[in-house]
């Protein structure tokens, strides 16, 4: 059986997902997802099947007691190996999430490829290593199977040049410093399932707020980026898990000029030590800071409610109106508390929830008077990748 494999590698986690190569394009068929972990010290790993069933559950100690991707990848290819054999990767599909001015589109991995995007390392430091990484490796397991990049950035280039644009000299503009937008993948396989669930209006003025440990806004017409909180890199915008969100630049020059930190030291705060995490200083864990009752954890929770509102109504603004707004990723997923509080937020603009429809995760969120649909989404990046692998082997 050809399969197509797809991998979305992070710093302590690979998730990975396996479809049917069909010749029929878009009709993928699951055969498992899963992820591998680090817990503690042992290395998890937790697949399901394409009905949603759990078939794996496992734990094994970890060499090293840490992450480390050549292991993981060892315990993804013995599964595959014991559980579905006869299987013959056809492909493998790669999330990577900055592609920079070059990378519009999936591309073959080849070594110039490669040379390029470790350029794009210090634009995202928290995920291009660990998807570069997950690429060499499997590049020397596996060197005749075709390895494909599909990149976040490149859902936003259908962009008005003014929503990319910053208020720079033009020589640097030209050189790539500009605004990219991210998580891309996920806001393109949710703009996929907006014509089933919002009919009409998924041609209209939509907002997708992807919000998780990463969190962003994008602004949709007609299914299309047209603007979007992320920009140079993936701190900018919205508060996040670990990550500051937009921040004055004259902030980065304090730290730098006055308190005489290092350039890897303002790095490691804004990406690292900020956020949920450093406002709260508890956890970058939602439903952790939700559950307590320190000053400091309401606090995280309520700027980060602040800016996401503040965000949609700027991204409204650039539309000129807002027909829907979706919600996606862990925490739009999972934290009933955190939509209640953005919809309540976003009354001015004529949304209105259903409260037993948001605490039951309903698909469609929305009271019978809000001018403004709202909508439940869970996000499928790994099924946008094979998506994009099925067509290139296809054509």
């Amino acid at each position: 059986m050809d399969a197509i494999l797809v991998i979305n590698a992070g710093s302590s986690s690979i998730k990975f997902a396996a479809y049917d190569h069909l010749d029929t394009p878009g009709a993928l068929h699951l055969l498992g997802k899963g992820r591998i972990a680090l817990a503690g010290n042992d290395i998890v790993l937790v697949v399901s099947d394409g009905d949603g069933s759990l078939i794996e559950s496992s734990r094994l100690p970890s060499a090293h007691g840490g992450f480390d991707h050549d292991a993981a990848m060892a315990r993804l290819f013995a599964w595959l190996d014991a559980h579905r054999s006869g299987l013959t990767l056809a492909a493998v599909g790669h999330r990577v999430v900055h592609g920079g001015r070059h990378y519009a589109a999936p591309v073959r991995i080849d070594e110039r490829v490669m040379a390029d995007l470790e350029t794009l390392v210090p634009l995202a430091p928290l995920h291009q290593p660990h998807n570069l990484a997950a690429i060499r490796i499997l590049r020397t397991r596996l060197p005749a199977v075709p390895q494909l990049a599909c990149f976040d950035t490149a859902f936003h280039v259908t962009q008005p040049a003014v929503a990319q644009a910053y208020a720079l000299p033009q020589a640097l503009s030209a050189s790539g410093v500009r605004r990219y937008g991210f998580h891309g993948l996920s806001y393109e396989y949710v703009a996929s399932q907006l014509p089933r669930l919002l009919g009409p209006a998924a041609g209209g003025k939509v907002i997708i707020a992807h919000l998780g440990n990463g969190a962003s806004l994008c602004g949709l017409v007609d299914g299309r980026s047209v603007a979007t909180t992320m920009g140079f890199s993936a701190l900018d915008g919205l508060v996040m898990g670990t990550r500051c969100g937009s921040l004055d630049p004259g902030v980065v020059l304090y730290l730098l000029q006055d308190r005489g930190m290092t350039a890897a030291e303002v790095s490691d705060l804004l990406y690292r030590r900020s956020g949920l995490l450093g406002m709260s200083g508890i956890s970058s864990d939602m439903q952790l800071l939700l559950a307590s009752t320190a000053p400091d954890a309401m606090a995280a929770i309520d700027l980060f409610v602040y800016r996401i509102v503040c965000d949609i109504g700027a991204l409204a603004a650039a539309m000129g109106g807002l027909d829907a707004l979706v919600f996606t990723g862990g925490i739009g997923e999972h934290a009933a508390a955190i939509r209640a509080r953005v919809i309540r937020g976003c009354h001015w603009l004529g949304a209105r929830g259903d409260d037993d429809a948001n605490l039951a995760g309903a698909t469609r969120l929305q009271a019978p008077d809000s001018r403004v649909l709202l909508a439940l989404v869970p996000t499928d990046e790994e099924r946008v990748i094979g998506q994009h692998v099925a067509t290139h082997i296809n054509s």
